[in-house]
Formats: C-alpha cells, sequence, structure tokens
C-alpha cells in the first residue's frame, strides 16, 4: 500500500552534479517530514537530509553546502540535488518518511563518485 520509488543515480566523477528523484505513493507523501537516506557498503544507513511539508530544511554535515532536498507535493515527488560530489558520496539513496516506515523502502538508486 506504500511505496517509494528513487531514481536518477549514476556514474559521475568527483565534483559533477546529480539529481535524485523519489515518486511517492498515494497517502505517505502527506507525512510531514520526508528525508533521503544513504547506504554505503559495509555501513548503516544514514539520514542525509530532510524537509517538512512546508519546505523547512535540514542536513547531515558532511553534505551541508552541496546537497539540496526539495519537494513538489502536488506531484508526489522529493528531490535530492547532489552538487560537488565526493568518492565518500558514493552509496544507494533511498527515500523515506523521518522517522522512516519500515513497509516503504524501495530498492534505492546506486551513485557512484569516482576520483
Amino acid at each position: 500500500q506504500v511505496q517509494l520509488v528513487e531514481s536518477g543515480g549514476g556514474l559521475v566523477q568527483a565534483g559533477g552534479s546529480l539529481r535524485l528523484s523519489c515518486a511517492a505513493s498515494g497517502s505517505i507523501f502527506s507525512f510531514n517530514v520526508m528525508g533521503w537516506y544513504h547506504q554505503a557498503p559495509g555501513k548503516q544507513r544514514e539520514l542525509v537530509a530532510w524537509i517538512t511539508r512546508s519546505g523547512y530544511t535540514n542536513y547531515v554535515d558532511s553534505v551541508k553546502g552541496r546537497f539540496t532536498i526539495s519537494r513538489d507535493n502536488a506531484k508526489n515527488t522529493l528531490y535530492l540535488q547532489m552538487n560537488s560530489l565526493k568518492p565518500e558520496d558514493t552509496a544507494i539513496y533511498y527515500c523515506n518518511t523521518v522517522p522512516p516506515r519500515n513497509d516503504a523502502w524501495g530498492q534505492g538508486t546506486q551513485v557512484t563518485v569516482s576520483s
């Protein structure tokens, strides 16, 4: 009944940019806070950015000034603009509510940043 589909990842060189999208099904986008999480190999999934329905945002320190989270409530879509990418940004990126719904995790989208 709840589905999130991430897209927009890819392979990019250090310093490049990507724009991730998250298409949300039905009522999940009515939740106040949505976020982007990432998970690198061998590491736990980590929240990197979140946004309220009204547009208030916050970011983990490692991406501040480089990433911008946004949402289009009419389209039930969440975005993550990723600039000045670094190799340490390499991970699978997921969207979900904050705190996350365990039944809503999608397949994620792979971001790979080369040196």
